[in-house]
């Protein structure tokens, strides 16, 4: 079995950008920079026979190159039940489509729909019972970002391992837009 999923890398230097508002939340596991990305579809613990397919329906996506910019920050979660923080991505038709063609080769892979609704985000920062004013405040402080544009020409598979601390992920297989 192998934990896979198709994302968007943010660039080093959007990363080094979002690594200065990786502060004043106690107790926060803050995302180390080559963990910052967009994903496009999370397809969970899935056989390797499955995995080849997917990357062999995956392989087969086509799509123009398109931008997309970072905008806002918010929370997943309410009160106690906080468990990330994130940066938001601005609405983009290019990412929807990009998304729901990576839903659409999971689905041909032979893979389950995700029930869940898409919101493009980049996750900062995993929380544990944090302090809800505390995010509060960072999600005031933070919710003017900003990001120059991010020019998207590809996107890649990437194999999710977890540890005791964090999850450290690796990229499995790129596939270009034109």
């Amino acid at each position: 079995m192998i934990r896979l999923f198709a994302a968007l890398a943010v660039p080093e230097e959007i990363g080094l950008a979002l690594r200065t508002r990786q502060d004043g939340i106690d107790g926060a596991r803050w995302r180390p920079l080559e963990a910052l990305h967009v994903t496009l579809r999370f397809f969970g613990e899935i056989r390797e026979d499955a995995a080849r397919d997917l990357d062999a329906e995956l392989a087969i996506v086509r799509g123009k190159a398109f931008e997309i910019a970072l905008h806002g920050a918010g929370a997943f979660g309410e009160g106690s039940d906080i468990n990330a923080v994130w940066a938001g991505v601005a609405e983009s038709e290019p990412l929807r489509r990009l998304a729901k063609a990576c839903e659409t080769a999971a689905r041909r892979a032979g893979l389950k729909p995700d029930p869940r609704h898409y919101r493009p985000h980049v996750t900062l920062a995993y929380l544990r019972r944090p302090d809800p004013a505390e995010v509060a405040r960072w999600i005031q402080a933070n919710n003017l970002l900003k990001s120059p544009p991010i020019r998207v020409a590809g996107f890649g598979l990437y194999s999710s391992f977890l540890g005791s601390e964090q999850a450290h992920y690796r990229l499995e297989a790129g596939y270009p837009l034109s």
